[in-house]
């Protein structure tokens, strides 16, 4: 089912980017371009079903620019490029890629179109895999680039032609969760589901999300690190008919005989021709802003009617249940064991000035490991010293391994995928006497984190009204970050999970089951990171009533906050009476799982302040 080998690490550390390989591919790439007549090619970094993670064998963008980022795309002309990446990647990908081959741009929403405007001739074409790009992407691009009369042609992938060495498909098998661990049958989400889609007058819905199906069937997999799902698609009609395509070599008996007659398993290369034959007449729902509009295109040449709204499941699957809360309150108190354990070894390791990055994720992993329960890490963990916290989604190599300085913030961003939930947390810890810049930076972040915390509002509040409470405290320094303050995550799911969260651009409602992030940060380039993060599941408010309902948060997270950095004069009353509060519980909640040595550090590390 899973590797619970405690010999083998999840997180590995060697260099994926070598940026003397950029300008060989792209040579390779534009001669395959010759051949299929287009002046340039599309590059995303997201698969056929829009993954954070993606298998080794979709790593496209990683393996023409050498950039390894979880967001991004690249634009390939016949004598230019560009990497086109988030705020989060400013720093990773020039450092990664060829600066001399590749242009780094920034991801804006016309930066694709303002390139290739700028790059290309009146008539050029720009090729895309049908596979790799959403409908509404593409008709997008492909409206804006008519001013500038470039068409978009699809044709095959051609990195893929030029790819001798790419990796097979993952055909891990599929498992299935019980009813103890979903708190609902396959069969009643499906029935549940098929009757939203006959009440949105469709024939059927095409899900391409494995997140989505997987919930749907109360199935998991490993087709991909860290996020516990199998790679297919999925489609439902309003009669409750239920398929599921998948690798063949995935099915196993058991996967048979546990989804019964609830959902028929289907070879993933019936899809195009099962597709063409449900769509013709019919009404098809699809998510245009995640599927692949390669199966958008088979419904409108087979006379179907595409209806493009957002994918149901994930508003669904984003309110757990009562079930589902259950195991990942229980996952979260399982990793503040760990995460006591973790802290306290650090503590006693950091002042002799060895301890290197690496080492630091390899002591953490093997602490997690001694749960039972733990399938995987939820996504690699970002451990970085002194200036390499500056790096937001900073990922450890062989290479850029440095020894932690003692006297240095220590940020480690980190989480595991237990059986019964998904964690995520961040800690800044000292190590050694922090400066007053440190502890101010640190202290304005946690003052942020604290208002999110306690945060009431009324219903249909989205996370963009509450995006700016985190915020607040540095905006008054004139200090801000550059990411989302806080995104949903699944349960024993992907880590970053839609539609809810906490940015600018987060205008879902908050609904009473959603769990959520919280990880206000700062950044100083060169010098130090700091984020902290718990995890909030969204609860009706006791100030609620029937005229006026409320909402507001509960922190599942329990890892004590690093006092040593904090400013105690610039907190008020409040804000310290929540800190040792939470403490008082981060204590109540870990101590019985802890040995002599680290309770007693724990002990020490929620003190009241």
């Amino acid at each position: 089912m899973f590797n619970n080998d405690s010999s083998i690490q999840f997180q590995q550390f060697d260099e994926k980017a070598d940026p003397s390989l950029v300008k060989p591919r792209l040579a390779h790439l534009r001669a395959a371009m010759e051949s299929a007549n287009v002046d340039a090619f599309l590059i995303p970094r997201d698969d056929a079903h829009r993954g954070e993670n993606v298998p080794a064998g979709d790593e496209r963008l990683a393996y023409m620019t050498g950039f390894t980022g979880s967001a991004g795309y690249a634009i390939v002309t016949k004598d230019r490029a560009a990497l086109v990446v988030d705020g989060r990647y400013t720093i990773q990908a020039p450092a990664q890629t060829d600066t001399d081959a590749v242009e780094c741009v920034e991801m804006k929403p016309d930066a694709a179109q303002k390139w290739l405007a700028d790059a290309l001739p009146t008539n050029a074409r720009v090729g895309f895999d049908g596979w790799l790009h959403t409908p509404n992407a593409i008709e997008t691009l492909r409206d804006a680039l008519k001013k500038s009369e470039i068409e978009l042609v699809e044709c095959t992938n051609l990195v893929d032609e030029i790819w001798q060495d790419r990796p097979a498909p993952p055909t891990d098998k599929i498992f299935t969760l019980s009813l103890e661990q979903t708190g609902k049958s396959a069969a009643d989400k499906i029935s549940d589901l098929a009757k939203t889609i006959a009440e949105r007058n469709a024939d059927a819905l095409v899900l391409t999300l494995p997140d989505s199906f997987c919930w749907l069937f109360n199935i998991r997999g490993s087709d991909i690190p860290n996020t516990p799902v199998t790679l297919g698609f999925a489609t439902i009609e309003k009669s409750g008919t239920a398929k599921l395509y998948v690798q063949p070599e995935k099915i196993t008996s058991v996967l048979s005989a546990e989804l019964g007659d609830a959902v028929t398993l289907c070879p993933i290369s019936t899809l195009e021709s099962d597709l063409k034959g449900l769509a013709g007449n019919k009404t098809i729902w699809m998510d245009g802003n995640t599927c692949p509009s390669k199966l958008s295109n088979i419904v409108i040449e087979a006379n179907g009617e595409l209806l493009n709204e957002a994918d149901p499941v994930l508003a669904i699957k984003s309110r757990k249940n009562a079930t589902e809360i259950e195991g990942m309150v229980s996952a979260q108190r399982t990793d503040a064991a760990a995460m006591a354990k973790f802290l306290s070894w650090l503590d006693a390791e950091a002042p002799k000035g060895e301890l290197t990055e690496i080492a630091i994720v390899k002591q953490l992993e093997q602490i997690r490991r001694q749960a039972n329960s733990l399938v995987d890490i939820s996504f690699e963990t970002i451990s970085g010293s002194g200036p390499n916290g500056a790096i937001c989604h900073y990922r450890v190599t062989d290479k850029s391994d440095r020894t932690l300085v003692p006297g240095e913030l220590m940020l480690v961003d980190s989480g595991g995928q237990y059986l019964e939930g998904t964690t995520d947390i961040t800690r800044t810890m000292a190590t050694g006497p922090a400066t007053s810049e440190q502890k101010k930076h640190f202290t304005l972040v946690l003052k942020g984190m604290i208002a999110l915390s306690v945060a009431t509002f009324p219903k249909g509040t989205t996370g963009t009204h509450l995006d700016v409470l985190a915020r607040q405290f540095l905006w008054a320094e004139g200090l801000d970050y550059n990411h989302g303050t806080g995104h949903g995550v699944g349960a024993f799911l992907g880590v970053h999970e839609g539609p809810c969260g906490v940015s600018p651009r987060n205008h879902s409602p908050l609904e009473v089951g959603n769990i959520i992030s919280n990880e206000p940060g700062y950044y100083l380039e060169g010098s130090h990171g700091i984020r902290i993060e718990n995890l909030l599941v969204v609860k009706e408010s006791d100030k609620s009533t029937e005229n006026a309902p409320f909402l507001s948060f509960e922190t599942i997270t329990f890892t004590p906050i690093d006092v040593r950095l904090i400013d105690k004069d610039l907190m008020t009353p409040s804000e310290i009476a929540w800190l040792n509060h939470y403490h008082k519980q981060c204590f109540e909640i870990a101590a019985s799982q802890l040995g002599d040595s680290d309770k007693a550090w724990l002990h020490q590390a929620t003190q009241p302040i």
